[in-house]
C-alpha cells in the first residue's frame, strides 16, 4: 500500500502528539536530529565501496529502511511545524534544478552547476 506525504505527516505528527514531545521539538533540534540521522545513514556505508558497498547495503536494507525513516521522520516534522507543503516544495526545487542543469549540459556530469559548460 502506497501512502501519501500526508499521511505519514499526520502519523508522525500523531506519534510526536501521544508522547507530548512537541514542546522539545524545535526548529534547532528537530535540524539537529535530521542531521545526526542522515549520518547514521552515511555511517552504514562508510569505508566500503564498489561490490563490496553494494553487498552490504543489500545486506543491511532493513538497518538502512530505519535509518531514512528517522530522516523523514524529522523532515516531516519539520516541515509540518513550518506549514511547508512537502509536495510543492519538492515540485518547485526540481524545476530550480532543471534550470540550473539542462539536460544537454549535464547528463552524464557530475559537476555543480556552476561548472557545467
Amino acid at each position: 500500500m502506497k501512502h501519501t506525504l500526508k499521511q505519514l505527516t499526520d502519523a508522525a505528527l500523531a506519534f510526536r502528539d501521544e508522547r507530548d514531545w512537541k514542546q522539545f521539538h524545535n526548529p534547532k533540534d528537530l535540524a539537529i536530529a535530521l542531521s545526526l540521522e542522515a549520518a547514521e545513514v552515511l555511517e552504514l556505508m562508510q569505508w566500503k565501496s564498489g561490490k563490496e558497498l553494494a553487498d552490504h547495503v543489500e545486506k543491511k536494507k532493513g538497518e538502512l529502511a530505519d535509518e531514512l525513516s528517522d530522516v523523514l521522520h524529522a523532515v516531516l516534522l519539520l516541515a509540518a511545524d513550518h506549514e511547508i507543503d512537502l509536495g510543492e516544495a519538492f515540485l518547485k526545487k526540481l524545476e530550480k534544478n532543471r534550470k540550473k542543469y539542462p539536460v544537454h549540459k549535464a547528463r552524464g556530469q557530475a559537476k555543480k552547476y556552476t561548472e557545467l559548460e
